[in-house]
């Protein structure tokens, strides 16, 4: 019995789940893809961030690593901010690129890439190129293993164009054929909870901080339940991927500030702090200050050696933090404590100033009302982030993504990926005007695939959240952060998604209530004003 090179991979990527690839394809990448099966769905990205982006979303929302597939290094390079993205949000992507024939990679030859393993090594967890093309199958086997082991994260591999084609033969095939049946796990199980028991039993105003981690690991709901037996308040990262505990519970108490000293001041109400599933902390800007308060006690669960390794105070475990919480639910005594603090409220919407204009506030006081609890936001607006969660609190898990390194072009790609694992939920990409043009190729996306997903376009002309940070950091006449005037409804016509400009609270809600109830892309812009005073 022989198999090619290219139907081993088939059958890994098969016994994983691992069918749909996110790619844009280029001449070293065919070989990989001729004869495509039946089986797979091939999804086309029209630039490469737009790939990444997408199969990002798509890998958090159906919590399965994602194939992607990338041209040599052009293709990578413009993968690579990206992939800074999937790394932050942890998310399982296995990225192949394509690599000239090995009888021509000593020469250099076009399309070669002879460093190709070290173009995106900071950004992934794994970065190979199998030393023979018998090797490619192992090789991708323990990519995907370190993709999926925690600290999950994207893996890289580079595939010569000519390895497809060999044939494997006696033990070369055994262990391809090995490689497709075995399985690594993790559980992570946690150990040693003793103390952590009793400090939480003994804490006279403990508080979580429940982090994006929760959700992806299908804890969401676990974690009210520990928060109620613990009489404890709850809050929110400074800034997380993915929301893990509901924001419009009675407990919960906001996110916490991104800062060092306003974090500090924020936790000073509590005597034991336990941190759930994210890092301690992220914080941005530097305002220094004490890093905890005096008599607080930190206790850090993560299932990343690395964020625990960092944090600048307290006990860490590292273990599942999802397991964590169902062990403490297990342990924990009952309490009749009252959360310290209370919960936050928005305030009322404030009318714009600007006429043809609303107010971010006006805007998702509309969303609030029109979206469904258990539809999906995805977030890219950052001047507009705390407005949004005022105004629709996240309630179900899995219903908000965002990203986590601080970076742009995530949004938009993610939510086609996001609504083309789940069709059945209506996805609304609540996206910034300057961050729409990271990755607008994501539209013509949106319409090939035909996916419930509404751009909704707050459109300010300016990169707000930088004028913010050039106020706040005392840096005064900084350019390049006004915005030309941009057409995004004739944009989007062209990539084939109908699209409307709105100027009105009514005009907004007919227009989400369009996107909500379709069955695909639509885009709403809406120009976006100051308050009176």
């Amino acid at each position: 019995m022989t198999l090619t090179v290219r139907d081993a991979a088939l059958e890994l990527f098969r016994a994983h789940g691992m069918t749909t690839v996110f790619g844009n394809p280029g001449s070293t990448e065919l070989p990989m893809l001729q004869d495509f099966p039946d089986d797979f769905t091939y999804v086309l990205g029209l630039q490469e961030a737009v790939v990444v982006g997408m199969a990002d979303g798509f890998a958090q929302a159906t919590g399965r690593p994602a194939l992607v597939n990338l041209h040599t290094a052009p293709g990578l390079g413009n993968a690579v901010g990206a992939l800074v993205n999937a790394a932050a949000n942890k998310t399982p992507l296995v990225v192949t690129a394509g690599q000239q024939v090995r009888p021509m990679m000593t020469l250099e030859a076009m399309l070669a890439n002879p460093r190709a393993t070290e173009l995106p090594r900071p950004t992934v967890k794994y970065s190979a190129e199998p030393p023979r093309a018998q090797d490619v199958v192992a090789t991708l086997a323990r990519a995907i293993h370190v993709a999926t082991t925690p600290p999950t994260g994207p893996v890289f591999v580079s595939i010569p164009m000519d390895d497809w084609d060999v044939e494997l033969t006696g033990d070369d095939l055994e262990v391809a054929q090995r490689a497709s049946r075995r399985r690594v796990t993790a559980p992570l199980a946690p150990a040693g909870l003793d103390a952590w028991v009793a400090a939480l039993d003994g804490a006279s105003a403990p508080a979580l901080v429940v982090g994006g981690e929760i959700d992806a690991g299908g804890g969401f709901d676990d974690a009210v339940v520990l928060a109620e037996r613990l009489g404890c308040a709850v809050y929110g990262p400074p800034a997380d991927g993915r929301v893990g505990f509901p924001e419009d519970h009675p407990q919960y108490r906001g996110a916490l500030p991104m800062a060092i000293a306003p974090v500090s001041r924020t936790l000073a109400a509590h005597d034991v702090v336990l941190v759930l599933g994210t890092a301690v902390f992220r914080y941005y800007p530097y305002v220094p200050g004490g890093f905890l308060p005096e008599g607080t006690t930190l206790l850090h669960v993560t299932s990343d050696p690395d964020e625990a390794a960092r944090a600048p105070m307290g006990d860490a475990l590292v273990a599942s933090p999802v397991a964590v919480v169902r062990a403490l639910l297990e342990r924990v005594a009952p309490s009749s404590r009252r959360p310290a603090g209370s919960a936050p409220s928005a305030a009322a919407a404030q009318a714009s100033a600007v006429p043809g204009t609303l107010t971010a506030e006006e805007v998702f006081d509309v969303v609030g009302s029109v979206w469904p609890a258990d539809g999906v936001v995805v977030d890219e607006s950052p001047s507009n982030r705390g407005a949004l969660h005022d105004r629709r609190p996240v309630s179900r898990p899995a219903t908000s993504f965002f990203t986590t390194s601080g970076g742009l072009g995530f949004g938009l790609p993610a939510a086609v990926g996001v609504a083309l694992a789940d069709r059945s939920r209506p996805v609304l990409a609540a996206i910034g005007d300057g961050s729409m043009q990271y990755a607008i190729q994501a539209l013509g996306s949106a319409a090939m695939l035909g996916v419930p997903v509404t751009v909704l376009v707050l459109e300010n002309r300016e990169y707000a959240i930088l004028k913010w940070f050039a106020s706040r950091e005392n840096t005064p006449k900084a350019p390049g952060l006004d915005l030309p005037p941009v057409d995004f409804c004739a944009l989007a016509a062209g990539y084939g998604v109908p699209a409307e400009s709105v100027s009105s609270a009514d005009e907004l809600r007919a227009a989400l209530e369009r996107g909500r109830d379709g069955d695909g892309p639509r885009l709403v812009a809406v120009p976006i004003g100051r308050a009176a005073g």
